[in-house]
């Protein structure tokens, strides 16, 4: 047997990032920028009115005292008739959206709008609350200091800023910002489209009603959806009977459109695994077994000219999923340009013990039992932190239980050498969907 950091070794030095794609920002999220984004406009792209309110001349309002001392009496020491009320014409009103360049005339105001341009002229907006309100004349009460409550144009970007560098991972916040800067399309590396086959001649679609001897295809449908679940484009390419020639059609038909292919069964020691005799003989797949629970059988390598990696797994369904956390999510992240790893795993005591096999890494289906911690908003600085998580078995460890399967938040890692994990053990963990394993 080969450990698991050997396996996976062996499929990180294969697979390659795949070739930078120009694609619609639109269609963007998850992806990984190919090259760095440069503002071609600055933001804010003109002065604009950060409140709603009046923007007026400085020389108007001068004499106002500033909003946090209106209402003091104490200012014995000014100019007879300062603080005193300003009323002036409004000439009417700036909504946002409005594209006029307009002017303000000296001893006049504009009722102005949050996000609606500056007119030449303007030198401050006078927020609606420290004013009555007036659509023909306005009486203002108070006022700040020339320039508040403009956004100046460029405040924030200047055209010509790179505002998103190369390996970047586009997300909400990302895409929010290229596309405010101009930017239609964007370079990324596109996420891997993968295709999920199910092998067996026991399988039916899933909706169907079992009888005896048959069982419904879950599979196909699990991995697709924990591949999407991990941002990827997955779909499950339905159940495939056991000949080597249905299995070398579907092969086929999967290389036309998918960066990546994983099969499921058919990768045993038994006289009709229909996946390892189509695949011995097509391109680079060679079969192992990883010392490893679930999950011991084990294919990889590519097809085809484009060489399309190939991933065969197990037929139950644990070691499916165990698998595809191990070994798949990591090779598509360097596909699609992301790092292996995408955070030191967390470690956690465990609750409860049990056995784990000699000289096979294991990795048990758990449930995170969180500790209670106070909602982040509330919670008051130089606190102490709620204690850690904890970590207890989610059931049976069978590669065939789907009901511990489900009921699992996380995978916990034991590493070879461990023939038993006890209560109080510190263990590394990995949410289920939360790619990545350092393997040993």
């Amino acid at each position: 047997m080969i450990s698991v950091a050997e396996h996976r070794r062996r499929i990180l030095e294969t697979v390659r990032r795949l070739a930078p794609q120009q694609v619609p920002v639109t269609q963007a999220q998850g992806c990984v920028l190919a090259k760095d984004v440069e503002a071609l406009v600055p933001l804010p792209g003109f002065d604009n009115s950060a409140m709603d309110g009046y923007i007026v001349g400085a020389a108007d309002v001068a004499g106002l005292p500033a909003p946090d001392s209106a209402d003091s009496a104490e200012a014995s020491d000014a100019p007879e008739g300062a603080g005193q009320p300003v009323r002036l014409p409004v000439d009417g009103d700036i909504p946002a959206g409005d594209t006029r360049q307009l002017r303000l005339e000296p001893g006049h105001a504009y009722r102005i709008m949050t996000g609606a341009p500056i007119p030449a002229g303007g030198d401050v907006v006078i927020p609606v609350e420290l004013t009555d309100g007036g659509t023909e004349y306005v009486t203002l009460h108070a006022a700040d200091a020339p320039g508040r409550h403009i956004r100046r144009a460029g405040e924030d970007v200047h055209a010509g800023d790179i505002v998103l560098r190369a390996g970047t991972v586009l997300g909400a916040r990302q895409l929010a910002i290229a596309a405010a800067v101009g930017a239609g399309e964007l370079s990324v590396y596109p996420r891997p489209r993968v295709v999920c086959l199910s092998t067996g001649d026991e399988l039916l679609p899933p909706g169907s009603v079992p009888g005896f001897g048959q069982v419904v295809d879950s599979n196909g449908l699990m991995l697709a959806a924990a591949l999407r679940e991990a941002g990827f484009d997955a779909r499950a390419g339905g159940v495939v009977l056991d000949t080597e020639e249905a299995v070398t059609a579907a092969l086929d038909a999967a290389l036309a459109d998918a960066d990546a292919i994983v099969t499921t069964g058919g990768v045993s020691m038994g006289a009709y695994d229909a996946v390892k005799a189509a695949l011995s003989s097509l391109g680079t797949v060679a079969f192992d077994k990883v010392a490893m629970q679930p999950g011991k059988p084990q294919g990889f390598g590519t097809l085809g000219e484009r060489e399309v990696p190939v991933f065969t797994l197990p037929g139950n369904p644990v070691s499916a999923l165990v698998s595809t956390e191990v070994f798949v999510l990591p090779a598509l992240r360097t596909m699609a340009g992301l790092p292996v790893e995408p955070a030191p795993p967390p470690r956690a005591r465990v609750l409860d013990g049990w056995p784990s096999p000699p000289g096979r890494a294991q990795f048990v289906r758990v449930i995170v039992e969180e500790a209670q911690a106070e909602p982040w908003m509330g919670a008051a600085s130089g606190t102490a932190g709620p204690p850690g998580p904890s970590l207890r078995s989610a059931g049976g460890q069978g590669s065939h239980v789907l009901q511990a399967l489900a009921d699992a938040d996380a995978l916990a890692y034991v590493p070879a050498d461990v023939t038993r994990v006890e209560p109080g053990d510190l263990l590394g963990y990995r949410r289920l969907g939360q790619q990545g394993w350092a393997a040993e």
